[in-house]
């Protein structure tokens, strides 16, 4: 079996003294050191070591954070949400049969009493933790774990974690305490792409499935007694009745919704709050000061996203106009303060399966010109996300596009309002600016890829691109990769990578580091992670 290779983590670094600019701060971190050791991967409970049968619960402490995303338009239901914010509060309250370390990246048994055990080539089965039970006192039963997968492969429920399993033919119970799990092709990566399924109660659910969205039940180390919708705080208090590998390590936890950069970052300087991500890079240089800072590199994104399926951008020379024209250099050291890399391939540099695309964009801005000139285009509108954390980056954007001759009409919208935009109105957009981290469910090219180049929402609903000869040939080259393994399962992957560079239905601009700084004074274990979000797995506090 092919295991994804953990994305590198950097030292966490405290810095002490003044600089005189964020650059200076990034030019250190970039002089500073080498990569830190992978931590050892979480203990699975069942193995008889020391995690799996400590007791659950621990300290008395109360952690603190601020976290720069907002909901999104529906709640936290794991089989629906993709929001930054709500799929990091449902790292700490629910769980899968498997998981994934947010900051190691290794996969272990949570639900599961261990990891899959393979039958044959097309089956396995999982044993559930002895005794787990879900927030309201009710056990985990393999009914519920049936329920949970049979919801996310259905069709009519429109989920987007279905395009992550498509080997999966289906989850059935064995008896009271095994799954089957049975696959339509051999598949290399089963235990780390079963944890894109939360397990949930199907009474629950069933009873009434808003109630569930709003406040869901889980088995995890957390429970959230307050979802934020009203008071703008998600508020968590230990499960006491978890057994599992990483029970929570204080007593109770809140995360503020602080969108805004200067209030988040002065929460942390002020000790309001002891963690907060997203930090703008011009605040990285004061905070070290005071307190542990850390950029740490990672698949997250900033993409541009083209209307394919209709004038001008269906013509594929506008498209790909678009990406040679923007400055990479001045948007990457500049407006991101040195805190991103220029895109040369869908995934970067650093990821396990990187090679570099046929097409490469930067230093393209000639190329650009020309291309426009062959088309004739002169004007093109761009909706962007408002998103704090690269607000400098926005007006390079658009500057880029009017230095290639283009007149840019030119809008702003909360990332919820652009998606309800370009989701209600076909005509409401040709350029698309936004980011986005599906490393947050996993670390492998085919995950990442699947994102956003298979499913009806991404590739139909929004880039129009939908049956496409690219897109055709994209699909065909996922399923022949899904079936490999090693060498030729990249070989798919580079192929796809060349494709898709070509034809920019969507495509990175850069990739970031996302930083992060915290009070290790206070917080004990706190690990800044390379994805979307804040983790407090294994994190106590002396607060």
């Amino acid at each position: 079996m092919m295991n994804p290779t953990p994305v590198p983590r950097r030292d966490l670094f405290r810095y002490a003294g003044a600089f005189g600019a964020a650059a200076a701060f990034t030019a250190t971190l970039s002089a500073c050191g080498k990569q830190a050791p992978i931590s050892t991967p979480p203990a699975t409970a069942g193995s008889g070591s020391p995690a799996a049968s400590a007791a659950p619960g621990g300290a008395d402490g109360t952690i603190t954070a601020a976290i720069s995303y907002e909901l999104g338009t529906n709640g936290y239901d794991p089989m629906t949400t993709t929001a930054a914010l709500t799929q990091a509060v449902n790292w700490h309250t629910l769980e899968g049969l498997t998981e994934l370390n947010p900051a190691s990246r290794e996969v272990y048994a949570a639900l599961a009493a261990d990891l899959p055990k393979q039958v044959d080539d097309t089956t396995y089965e999982v044993t559930l933790r002895d005794k787990a039970v879900f927030h309201d006192g009710s056990p985990v039963t393999t009914d519920d774990v049936a329920f949970s997968f049979a919801r996310v492969l259905d069709p009519a429920n429109k989920s987007l974690f279905a395009s992550f399993i498509p080997f999966l033919e289906s989850v059935t119970k064995k008896d009271d305490t095994t799954v089957t799990v049975k696959l339509k092709y051999a598949f290399s990566l089963v235990a780390e792409r079963l944890s894109v399924v939360k397990i949930v109660p199907k009474a629950a659910v069933e009873k009434d499935a808003k109630a569930f969205d709003l406040n869901p039940v889980g088995s995890g180390p957390w429970k959230m007694t307050d979802n934020g919708a009203s008071s703008q705080q998600v508020v968590f208090e230990r499960n006491d009745a978890y057994n599992g590998p990483h029970p929570a390590k204080a007593k109770s936890m809140t995360w503020q919704i602080i969108p805004d950069d200067s209030t988040r970052t002065n929460a942390l300087s002020s000790d309001t709050v002891q963690a907060i991500d997203s930090v703008p890079a011009a605040n990285l240089a004061t905070l070290s000061q005071t307190k542990s800072v850390a950029a740490e590199q990672g698949f997250g994104l900033l993409f541009a996203m083209f209307n394919c399926g209709l004038a001008p951008m269906d013509d594929v020379r506008n498209r790909q106009a678009v990406m040679y024209a923007l400055d990479y250099e001045k948007i990457c050291k500049v407006g991101m303060s040195d805190l991103a890399t220029p895109a040369t391939s869908f995934v970067q540099k650093e990821h396990p399966s990187y090679n570099a695309a046929k097409v490469q964009y930067p230093g393209g801005a000639d190329k650009a010109k020309a291309l426009l000139a062959e088309t004739g285009l002169k004007k093109i509108r761009v909706l962007a996300s408002d998103h704090g954390w690269f607000a400098s980056v926005r007006p390079m954007i658009k500057e880029s596009l009017e230095a290639v001759g283009l007149t840019v009409d030119y809008q702003e919208k909360k990332s919820s309002d652009v998606y309800a935009t370009i989701d209600s109105d076909p005509n409401a957009f040709d350029v698309v600016i936004a980011p986005g981290d599906p490393s947050v469910f996993g670390d492998d090219a085919d995950l990442l890829l699947r994102w956003w180049y298979t499913g009806d929402t991404w590739t139909d609903s929004r880039m129009h691109w939908k049956g496409q000869e690219s897109y055709t040939k994209v699909q065909g080259l996922l399923d022949t990769a899904s079936k490999s393994t090693g060498d030729e399962q990249k070989k798919s992957w580079f192929e796809i990578y060349d494709v898709v560079s070509e034809a920019v239905p969507m495509y990175p601009i850069f990739h970031r580091k996302a930083p992060t700084a915290f009070d290790s004074k206070t917080l004990q274990g706190f690990k800044p992670i390379a994805v979307t979000g804040l983790s407090f797995v294994d994190v106590a506090s002396s607060k």
